[in-house]
């Protein structure tokens, strides 16, 4: 088939370039305008998104930095795709973010907010893991918000994406797959959800994983930060509940933002792809060609001529942004993503390693967040965090919940029963952020501020007048007098009113009755417009 042979050619051969084929524009160019994007992004985060212009900034420390990091053990080549002057050795990597500090909070002189409040328990420092494709600087809106909360945050880029060091990611198969390693962490993840999970593919996801899990440890250990509220955006969420399976003695609390890989695949899943308009189980059927390829989206940005893949990019921004209202603010978060993608290919790459073509994780998150532990004898606290139209499963959450709810149940039954209990399951709260998609930290950020604050046990540090996200429990729950909750929370049947799935899906579905008159085409139209872009 042509379109596969067009699609090794230029599209793989792409992804292994340090820039596109179609332009000339060098590596040290592109991480100009990146940093000159950044520095944009950084300004936005210390003036225009303040409570109070001017005297917030006064009594907060904002900094860009570096940290130096080891290589993970998974990586075959240290070599950085980006920073020439990064070594080879085990101090060869570095970890870029941006941090910022309440001075007030820090120095015990009340909750930052409120001089006149007394001192109050200081949260753990709050670390942001941005999404996939995105870096730390997606959260410019939400940074000196939470600030008044946790005193100290930090967001990062992720090893392989932003600043950070890039690697290929080559690795070797993780062999280590014993009780200390995320996957082997949790004995139950082959056969708990009915379906057996081969070693091979939990040695390509334990590999992928530490990538990501190892660099971070060593971030940590290099910061000397004893515990971590650890929040992660989507495949950030997805990554921080491997860190916690490895090293739950260093999170106080976790929080999933919109994570990929929780839920098991349903069903009903496909059909809904079945029922959707000709036009768009095409692109459907494309992506997931692309996707089997080992073809990433940055890939594919850079198989394009420079003006189609910014154009791609800007769309993107303006369609799924609309939120966005400040065409500055559009502009510099637009070639801050763009050129993000547009850098060698290195953390992208896992996308194939860790999911399957529908964006289901290969080993399911519901059980192992469930198999969470704690060095507390409260357990672990989790909270999942959704946009109202986000195109993440909210249910993922909740069956999380029903699950602990379930262990938390047989391990009452034991207790009055004189056996030995099992450990403690997490305790999983999940929460929805009104008028927010997948990219609910930018959607509607002073409310996702404070979801993460109610998250890390700060709502009396709210102002009266702050936004509140809803909060939703199983109907299992629900119905136990085991269930204990802050506040008012809907059940099931709530949840069901208030996530609405993302605008797209609901805009397909409006158009449906129009595309069934195309039911008679091929799917391969789609493909063959796509040779002739490429082939350009």
């Amino acid at each position: 088939m042509q379109l596969k042979k067009i699609l090794s050619t230029k599209l793989i051969a792409s992804s292994m370039s340090p820039f596109s084929i179609f332009s000339s524009v060098s590596v040290s160019d592109r991480v100009a305008s990146f940093r000159e994007a950044e520095t944009h992004l950084f300004e936005f985060a210390k003036t225009r998104f303040a409570h109070h212009a001017g005297q917030d900034e006064e009594n907060h420390h904002f900094e860009l930095f570096d940290t130096p990091i080891k290589v993970p053990s998974v990586i075959k080549d240290a070599t950085c795709q980006v920073h020439e002057d990064s070594a080879s050795d085990s101090e060869g990597h570095s970890l870029h973010g941006v941090k910022v500090v309440n001075k007030r909070l820090s120095s015990g002189d009340g909750n930052g907010s409120d001089p006149t409040s007394p001192p109050t328990k200081q949260a753990a420092p709050l670390v942001l893991l941005h999404g996939y494709a995105n870096g730390s600087l997606y959260f410019y809106r939400n940074l000196m918000g939470l600030s008044h909360h946790f005193g100290s945050v930090y967001a990062l880029d992720m090893l392989g994406w932003g600043m950070s060091s890039r690697p290929k990611f080559d690795l070797l198969t993780d062999n280590n797959t014993d009780s200390n390693d995320s996957i082997g962490a949790n004995n139950s993840i082959g056969t708990e959800n009915g379906n057996e999970v081969s070693l091979d593919t939990q040695r390509q996801v334990s590999s992928a994983e530490s990538f990501f899990v190892e660099s971070l440890e060593s971030w940590r250990q290099q910061h000397d930060l004893p515990k971590l509220t650890l929040a992660g955006h989507s495949m950030g969420g997805y990554l921080s509940v491997a860190y916690a399976e490895r090293y739950p003695q260093h999170v106080e609390r976790l929080i999933l933002l919109s994570p990929v890989g929780v839920p098991e695949k349903r069903p009903e899943d496909e059909n809904r792809i079945s029922s959707m308009p000709f036009y768009v189980r095409a692109m459907v059927k494309t992506s997931r060609y692309l996707f089997n390829k080992g073809i990433t989206p940055g890939a594919f940005l850079r198989s394009l001529p420079s003006s189609r893949s910014k154009a791609m990019v800007d769309g993107y921004i303006l369609n799924r942004l609309p939120a966005i209202q400040c065409e500055e603010e559009r502009k510099h978060l637009g070639e801050y993503l763009y050129q993000n993608s547009m850098l060698p290919g290195s953390g992208e790459c896992c996308l194939s390693e860790i999911l399957t073509a529908g964006a289901f994780a290969k080993i399911p998150l519901v059980h192992r967040v469930a198999s969470l532990q704690s060095d507390t004898e409260e357990g672990m606290e989790v909270h999942f965090v959704y946009g109202q139209n986000d195109w993440m499963d909210y249910r993922g959450g909740l069956d999380v919940q029903r699950l602990c709810h379930k262990r938390m149940l047989e391990r009452e039954e034991s207790l009055k029963e004189g056996k030995k209990q099992p450990a403690m399951p997490p305790k999983v709260s999940v929460h929805g952020v009104s008028q927010a998609s997948h990219l609910l930290m930018l959607d509607n950020y002073e409310e996702f501020n404070a979801a993460l604050i109610i998250a890390a046990g700060g709502e009396k540090s709210l102002s009266p007048s702050a936004p509140r996200p809803a909060e939703f429990v199983c109907d299992e729950a629900a119905r136990s007098s085991l269930h204990k909750s802050r506040t008012i929370v809907a059940d099931e049947a709530g949840a069901l009113e208030f996530f609405r799935g993302p605008l797209w899906n609901r805009r397909f579905g409006k158009k449906a009755e129009d595309d069934e008159a195309e039911e008679g085409e091929d799917v391969g139209v789609e493909e063959k417009k796509l040779e002739e872009q490429l082939a350009r």
